[in-house]
């Protein structure tokens, strides 16, 4: 008689009971209700009057479009196995092809009382990737404005296109991760490699404007193009192409050179037994019609399989009481078994390629890592690394030898082996032992120097990091009788007094020399650009140097009103590399605060420019955003510096207050008046990308962006051991309104984050921490600027640990984390601050992207990390400054309370279970 009824009500909840129990149910208990059995007539006969369903029918309605379309997703992508926590399940690795972020999240009691917000219960775990609001998806997807690439005779100039985000799926391909790097064993190349779409070629003529445009050609539609150069006369241009071979699950990768003046395009090594080796360096131009290759062996066979029974123990032994110590061994080769894959996939045999496709094979095959032609064509450098292989060090490290060989193929003489280096101290500024920085003398044909150097004159630079003192020698090569001396000599973090870097010439054989200004004074002049930083902003700068006198002469600065410029490259071209200062042509780029930038070319004497590109403002919903470079001083006195961003329109009498977000990084300082100077401009354009916090002015929020965080350390006092004492005077100095601020960071940021929400819960309503490492007695061996060890500054290491610290922070914290972070930042990092969090009742929530590294980079988690910094910051951040505002506009005063409680809460409801247990709650409240 009441089977059916049974059956139904075995799949359905009671609300009534469900709302009586609800008391009993925490936050960390979500309650899930099945779109499949959730009707809205059926809801509507819970209430008992006319009154209550006729404001109840249009919210349910659109309640329930909202959870059809959720258990569409549910179906789509289903959730974890019960009783299997997400974060201790096996990853789907590369087979995967619809891996979702693993997000886990806790509210305490405490915080439920504490914020509105934080009663809103995880109703999003599990449902796959999310979209942020479309007006930051917007800004997100519109593509990069191109790269360029000057000809080496600077009369041409080529533009690169390039896409936006690529698809989680090229992240999902099968990798393996050797000795520091990642390969992808279906191309023999490094993994995860970014890529061009096209490229058009453009003759600069005399005036500086640009002629037409040259499409490069030949090749099929859809093909990815990487290792882009010029050749040597810049009359040519090689470059790879790639294929996906869907049949074959692998990737074609050709080498193709393109007539730089007609744009034709033709590939070289068309033989189909020649693959290339894109492990290390893939080509290099030897002269204008040959190039040196790196390829696979042949034959080479099946990479070898991993034997089902191990070759042995793994042993690492240090019975010789070697110092070995490094900050981050996770990549490293693990065993034989390895060590074979490294050899199979870095082996290279080398060949020479003329453009009319003949081949010839040179040297013997090994890991070559770098290809060097001497400047006169004649001979190569070829550098390489082999066993004994390390289990602690990267490729970097691995004994390294320098060959001499003619082009014709003939060995001429080793110029160095250098042994393994597992031995390198971490302070700064240690080096490995014996030769290194080997390269060709740029001016001369065949000359080896240690040095770079110039004809007569070259300047050395000298730096000790522990004083940060820099110098900045002249020498003279060629003339034994001239002695060094000392051109400039200053505090490498006086960013006021940086003199600049010489501008440098590209010679006939592609090497690159100081360029030598010819003036109608006698003397050697060299040109200097620098960023020109000053107490009223960065302005940048060209000046004169006569190197004889060491006198300056400014012949050209930014605009300081309107306007950031900045030199860019040298384009006058002899070659002597000897330019008359009235014959200077520069590539200059130009922006403001509203006008994105563009690129011009100044010509002397008379300083004309002309403008050679005209890129749209990418986000014009954004053009008319308010910037202001804002000074402010420490309880200590030291002078902080910050970049405040409004949204466009924002007039603080009208508008009120605003959510804030403060996004920053630390830096370490020697001087107080190092860590005061001014480091920005207010005249650069806001770029907006993935990774900034602009993309909230889209969202009604003001942005504190890179507020300095000077962490100095005077004298013989190193920074760290007052680092928390800083860190939170200077966020003390920068904020005003704790219950409207949001406090981020990534990597280094996000271990500033967890511990101003440690140290300084009094200052932001809530925090978002990417990327970080939370525990330094994990990272031991030294981490950013720190160089002693964990027994040599234990206090610093645990004090300075804000998972040591998990206890103390009580306002509710993001994680994000890549799931590859290769770096001292893995993934670990985040995911036992979160179990200590969590175990001490803390609100949180913890995302892991899979496929991602320290930096994100899919379209799929770009959107979702917004959409969960998003999520967070409209939860506990912006319903602290709008609550009260939303309140007054949605309530009616002609209705009755429990009307006037459900239009309260309509704009913070986003489930069909607690809009129903708030209705009940009013409802029965008022008929008791």
């Amino acid at each position: 008689m009441h089977s059916k009824e049974t059956s139904r009500g075995e799949n359905c909840l009671d609300y009534r009971h469900l709302f009586r129990s609800n008391t009993a149910t925490t936050a960390t208990q979500p309650v899930r209700f099945s779109s499949a059995f959730i009707h809205t007539k059926n809801i509507l006969l819970l209430f008992p009057s006319p009154i209550h369903r006729q404001y109840m029918l249009p919210l349910l309605q659109r309640a329930d479009q909202r959870i059809r379309f959720t258990h569409a997703n549910s179906i789509a992508e289903p959730s974890p196995r019960r009783g299997t926590p997400s974060h201790r399940r096996p990853p789907r690795r590369r087979s995967s092809r619809h891996a979702n972020p693993i997000a886990l999240s806790t509210n305490s009691a405490a915080a439920s009382s504490s914020s509105p917000a934080a009663s809103v219960e995880e109703d999003d775990v599990g449902l796959g990737y999310r979209l942020p609001p479309k007006e930051i998806q917007e800004i997100v997807d519109v593509p990069p404005n191109p790269s360029y690439l000057i000809s080496p005779r600077r009369d041409r100039i080529m533009f690169l296109k390039r896409r936006a985000m690529p698809p989680l799926s090229e992240f999902a391909k099968p990798e393996k991760a050797l000795s520091g790097i990642r390969i992808d064993p279906g191309s023999n190349m490094r993994s995860r490699m970014s890529f061009y779409t096209g490229i058009t070629v453009h003759v600069l003529m005399d005036n500086g404007t640009l002629g037409p445009a040259k499409e490069v050609h030949g090749y099929a539609d859809g093909a990815k193009i990487n290792f882009v150069t010029w050749s040597p006369d810049g009359q040519h241009i090689a470059f790879t192409l790639r294929y996906e071979d869907k049949v074959e699950n692998s990737v074609n990768l050709s080498l193709w050179v393109a007539n730089a003046e007609s744009g034709e395009a033709w590939p070289l090594c068309i033989s189909e037994g020649i693959k290339l080796n894109a492990i290390f360096e893939l080509f290099v131009w030897v002269n204008n019609s040959t190039i040196l290759v790196c390829t696979v062996p042949l034959p080479r066979g099946n990479p070898p399989k991993k034997p089902l029974v191990p070759f042995g123990p793994r042993i690492r032994s240090n019975e010789h009481k070697n110092v070995v110590q490094m900050r981050a061994t996770k990549e490293m080769l693990k065993d034989l078994h390895e060590e074979e894959l490294f050899d199979y996939y870095a082996t290279s045999q080398l060949i020479l390629v003329s453009l009319d496709g003949t081949v010839k094979p040179i040297a013997p095959p090994a890991i070559y890592t770098a290809l060097d032609p001497s400047p006169d064509e004649k001979y190569l450098m070829l550098t390489s690394v082999h066993r004994p292989y390390s289990s602690t060090v990267s490729y970097k490290r691995f004994p390294k030898k320098v060959e001499l060989w003619t082009v014709n193929g003939t060995f001429i003489r080793e110029v160095c082996d250098l042994p393994l280096a597992e031995d390198i101290p971490i302070i700064s500024g240690s080096v490995r032992k014996g030769k290194r920085l080997i390269k060709w003398r740029p001016d001369m044909a065949s000359t080896l120097r240690i040095a770079w150097c110039s004809g007569s004159h070259a300047l050395v630079y000298e730096h000790w990091y522990k004083t940060r003192r820099t110098r900045t020698w002249v020498i003279a090569p060629d003339c034994k009788d001239v002695s060094p001396r000392v051109l400039f000599e200053r505090s490498s973090e006086d960013a006021y007094s940086n003199p600049g870097s010489p501008m440098m010439c590209r010679t006939p054989a592609g090497t690159f020399v100081i360029a030598e200004i010819k003036t109608n004074n006698e003397g050697t002049y060299i040109l200097l650009k620098g960023k020109g930083a000053t107490p009223k902003g960065s302005i940048p700068f060209l000046d004169i140097l006569n190197i004889n006198t060491g006198v300056k002469e400014r012949i050209w600065e930014s605009n300081k009103e309107k306007y950031y410029e900045s030199v860019l490259a040298l384009m006058s071209y002899n070659p002597k590399c000897e330019i008359h200062l009235n014959h200077l042509k520069l590539l200059i780029s130009k922006e403001s605060r509203r006008e994105p930038t563009q690129y011009y070319i100044k010509v002397w004497p008379d300083k004309n420019q002309v403008q050679i590109t005209n890129y749209s403002h990418p986000y014009p919903q954004l053009a008319l955003l308010q910037k202001e470079v804002i000074r402010y001083q420490r309880e200590d006195g030291i002078k902080l510096t910050a970049t405040l961003y409004l949204p466009p329109g924002y007039n603080p009498s009208k508008d009120g207050a605003l959510p804030c977000l403060i996004w920053s990084y630390p830096g370490e300082f020697k001087s107080r008046e190092a860590a005061g100077q001014v480091r920005r401009s207010p005249n650069k354009f806001a770029r907006i990308s993935s990774n900034i916090p602009l993309l909230w002015l889209a969202r009604g929020f003001a942005i504190l962006a890179d507020p300095t965080i000077p962490i100095i350390g005077e004298g013989d006092q190193e920074a760290n051991d007052r680092y928390i004492e800083q860190l939170v005077a200077s966020a003390e100095a920068a904020v005003a309104d704790p219950d409207r601020i949001a406090v981020g960071g990534h990597s280094y940021g996000a271990f500033m984050t967890a511990n101003l929400l440690a140290h300084a819960p009094h200052l932001f309503c809530c925090g978002i921490a990417r990327s970080g490492a939370y525990n330094r007695t994990l990272t031991p061996f030294g981490f950013q600027k720190e160089v002693r060890t964990l027994w040599e500054a234990t206090d610093t290491y645990i004090k300075m640990s804000p998972f040591m610290s998990a206890n103390k922070i009580k306002k509710p914290i993001l994680l994000i984390h890549g799931e590859d972070d290769s770096k001292v930042t893995t993934a670990m990092q985040s995911c036992q601050f979160y179990d200590a969090l969590k175990g001490n009742g803390v609100p949180c929530r913890l995302v892991i992207l899979p496929f991602e590294r320290h930096h994100y980079a899919a379209r799929e988690s770009i959107m979702h990390v917004i959409w969960e910094t998003d999520r967070w910051l409209e939860m506990y951040c912006a319903s602290n400054s709008r609550n009260i505002q939303v309140t007054e506009s949605t309530v009616d005063t002609t209705r009755s309370p429990a009307c006037e409680a459900l239009a309260l809460y309509f704009t913070k409801i986003y489930s069909l279970g607690k809009l129903v247990r708030l209705a009940f709650a009013q409802i029965f409240h008022q008929e008791v």
